[in-house]
């Protein structure tokens, strides 16, 4: 078990701080994240524009969720948070919010995603949405988190679920492109949290938490991230093939997939932390371009 350290003493702080801290306990950046792959997979399912209501609905509806999940997650880490330097100033770890308030305060808002979803959206992506946040909440963080070094590999699937909420949120059904897309964000999960993992291995050290940097060495992760860029690279070209997509598309997987993978192989032969953040921060630069090229493709073919 990680060394324990106390919890800080609530201080009196300020509506607007108070309502900084809540929206920070949701982690809006990964939520940007997520949504940037359900949009995209709402204009495929359609062809063409979605209506914009179902859209708003979907969004609003996945961000409630997300940021139920993600709020769950600070509570049950709160111990470890505190340990971490890149985590200690988060509201329940620095003691800035009682770690019942931010319980309720996740449950409500999953509470409201199923509901919105349910009402505004459909069934079947109310229940998607919200069961991504139990996986996420009791597989990963509770479960796989502190006890394997395939934590993020497992418990990433819960970040997948998004292009499946998006695509039943249009057809009211699943299909075999929203399984690839799922596959493709699955594999990509990996290699981007390794990357930033990387930096902060000393930090998971610290917190016992078996994070794959953290007790192995960087050449073995590196390989590992090599591995999982490769596969996804595969499945992106895979997904050009079941969702019959177009040149855009076909343009845009070559390319960037190379690009990833030459950061990989750089990260590879280097071990450099340095490196790792480049290929951090092109993952996320890599998923927002190629869900922005299915759009992009989409919509020339089908939609303008």
């Amino acid at each position: 078990m990680p060394p324990a350290v106390a919890a800080p003493a609530l201080a009196p702080r300020s509506l607007a701080a108070r309502v900084r801290d809540y929206v920070a306990l949701t982690k809006p950046r990964i939520i940007e994240l997520l949504l940037v792959t359900t949009v995209p997979t709402m204009v495929l399912a359609e062809r063409g524009i979605p209506p914009i209501g179902l859209v708003l609905a979907t969004v609003a509806g996945g961000a409630l969720a997300a940021g139920g999940a993600n709020a769950a997650n600070m509570y049950v880490d709160r111990d470890i948070d505190r340990l971490m330097e890149r985590t200690r100033d988060r509201p329940l770890a620095a003691g800035r919010i009682a770690p019942r308030n931010a319980l309720v305060f996740a449950v409500a808002l999953e509470v409201a995603a199923f509901a919105l979803l349910w009402g505004a959206v459909n069934l079947l992506s109310a229940v998607l949405a919200v069961s991504a946040c139990l996986f996420y909440v009791f597989v990963y963080t509770i479960w796989l988190k502190r006890t394997s070094t395939r934590n993020i590999v497992i418990g990433g699937a819960a970040g997948a679920v998004p292009v499946l909420v998006g695509w039943s949120a249009v057809t009211g059904t699943l299909g075999p492109e929203p399984l690839v897309l799922f596959a493709l964000i699955f594999f990509w999960t990996p290699p981007h949290f390794w990357a930033l993992a990387i930096k902060y291995r000393d930090d998971y050290a610290r917190a016992e938490v078996p994070m794959l940097p953290a007790v192995e060495s960087v050449r073995s992760t590196a390989r590992r991230i090599l591995g999982y860029t490769l596969v996804l690279w595969a499945l992106s070209l895979l997904f050009h093939v079941v969702a019959s997509m177009g040149p855009i598309h076909l343009v845009a997987a070559v390319v960037l997939g190379a690009i990833f993978t030459g950061h990989a192989i750089a990260l590879l032969r280097t071990g450099d932390a340095g490196r790792a953040m480049r290929l951090f921060g092109w993952s996320i630069t890599y998923v927002t371009l190629l869900f922005a090229a299915i759009t992009v493709d989409v919509l020339v073919r089908w939609g303008l």
